[in-house]
């Protein structure tokens, strides 16, 4: 019997993640891929799988712990040397530059081109001529992503699991330097201001999430290149709130509860039916049309803001939506989401109705073409006959809508569109 030291494989360019999980202990028996432990990345949780069948000796670390490449996680007593990690296959030799260094996949010198909003269809190409770790080219297979078209970030051309990422959800690729512009597209901006705080009082220095930054990096290059514009309106769910509170109290035992957030993705579902620009994508000068109703919901968590998507929301039912909303809800605030839980998207629902305000104007998920935003409800005097006025119980909507794809004309009557559904949900069934 052999003691190995089993450690931490290439995981691409991340170092010091925390460990939000360990899976085994000593004297366990593993087999090859059993999961040693789980550590957080940017915006997901990865496992470390186990390289080899054996018994645990001894846990060399411990939950909270920051391993990077390389660091050791336990050791392992086995009869067989290690196996090579599931994708590691022998790595191809790639053309050779000054030191014998590997060079980047051939581009042009300009910027690269924007990634497809979805992975192409049919056998994926031949990687061999990227530069990528054999994690990378796992992860690839995995979440089906030609690597021969994704923008390289890392050092010397590597195509990092982070690029990866990016490139499956339809996002650009990570900028090395904070705040340089990508090529052919700086704006002759003002340099931002470097201030010394600390002369004007006490302050307190505290680094952004992973999720921040990436998400971060993403709102910022929609809201620069997206043309926003944001239509406001009410509507009118004075009958629809009670019957929620009515069905949520029969069926209090049976554990089933639905927020009004599952009542408007039905209502979004049905309204990117009847106005099919706004479940469309922009690549150059065409407008990809998608035939499926994938809805995401904008769910807050303790490390920044994530997006969870409810694939193929026309062929469920309200409580089936609410149910998942809750599962992937609770995923998102663990950091267990994964990335296919995330991807596809059509349109997204921002609510804030749990918090407060009015109207705001929620930013454009790429590369989609709008996105619906509400706030609080709150009872109202209406008049509807102009005569006679009553107490109506109203929900905010802020739609933001790029004005490339789509005009004022066609915003404003989807948002009216949108509000009558929720009013008498009955239309939907028409």
């Amino acid at each position: 019997m052999a003691i190995q030291e089993i450690k931490v494989p290439d995981i691409g360019d991340y170092s010091d993640v925390p460990i939000i999980e360990i899976h085994v202990q000593a004297g366990d028996t593993i087999q090859v891929e059993d999961p040693l432990i789980t550590v957080e990345s940017d915006k997901a949780s990865m496992d470390v799988p186990a390289p080899a069948a054996g018994t645990v000796k001894e846990v060399k670390v411990k939950l909270g712990d920051t391993v990077s490449e390389g660091s050791l996680v336990l050791l392992l007593e086995s009869e067989a040397g290690v196996a090579a990690p599931s994708g590691a296959d022998e790595k191809p030799a790639a053309p050779a530059g000054k030191g014998g260094e590997p060079l980047p996949p051939a581009a042009s010198p300009s910027a690269p081109a924007a990634p497809s909003a979805a992975p192409p269809a049919g056998p994926i190409a031949d990687f061999s001529r990227v530069h990528a770790s054999p994690s990378a080219r796992h992860l690839a297979r995995e979440l089906e992503v030609d690597l021969t078209r994704v923008p390289p970030t890392g050092l010397k051309g590597r195509v990092t699991q982070e690029d990866i990422r990016n490139f499956a959800k339809g996002g650009a690729p990570t900028v090395a330097t904070a705040g340089a512009p990508a090529a052919g597209e700086g704006m002759d901006l003002l340099p931002w201001p470097k201030v010394d705080f600390s002369k004007f009082g006490p302050v307190e220095t505290q680094p952004l999430s992973r999720i921040k930054k990436i998400s971060g990096a993403n709102l910022h290059r929609n809201w620069v290149r997206i043309p926003h514009v944001t239509n406001h309106d009410e509507a009118d769910i004075t009958d629809l709130e009670a019957f929620r509170v009515q069905f949520n109290k029969a069926n209090e035992k049976a554990g089933i509860k639905v927020s009004m957030l599952a009542f408007m993705i039905k209502a979004a579902v049905a309204s990117l039916k009847q106005f099919p620009e706004f479940n469309a994508s922009l690549e150059g000068d065409n407008l990809i049309l998608k035939q499926y109703y994938h809805i995401g919901f904008a769910a807050d968590t303790p490390n920044g803001l994530v997006v969870p998507v409810i694939r193929d929301a026309d062929k469920k039912g309200v409580a089936e939506i609410a149910q998942e909303m809750g599962a992937l809800a609770k995923l998102a605030r663990d950091g267990k989401l994964k990335p296919d839980q995330m991807q596809g998207g059509c349109f997204t629902i921002s609510s804030l109705g749990g918090i407060g305000g009015l109207f705001f104007t929620p930013i454009i998920n790429a590369p989609e073409v709008a996105i619906m935003g509400v706030c609080r409800s709150y009872w109202k005097q209406v008049s509807p006959d102009g005569k006679q006025s009553e107490w109506r119980f109203m929900l905010p909507l802020s739609l933001s809508w790029d004005h490339r794809v789509i005009d004022g004309a066609a915003a404003a009557r989807f948002n009216v569109h949108f509000a009558n559904l929720l009013a008498d949900m009955r239309r939907i069934i028409m």
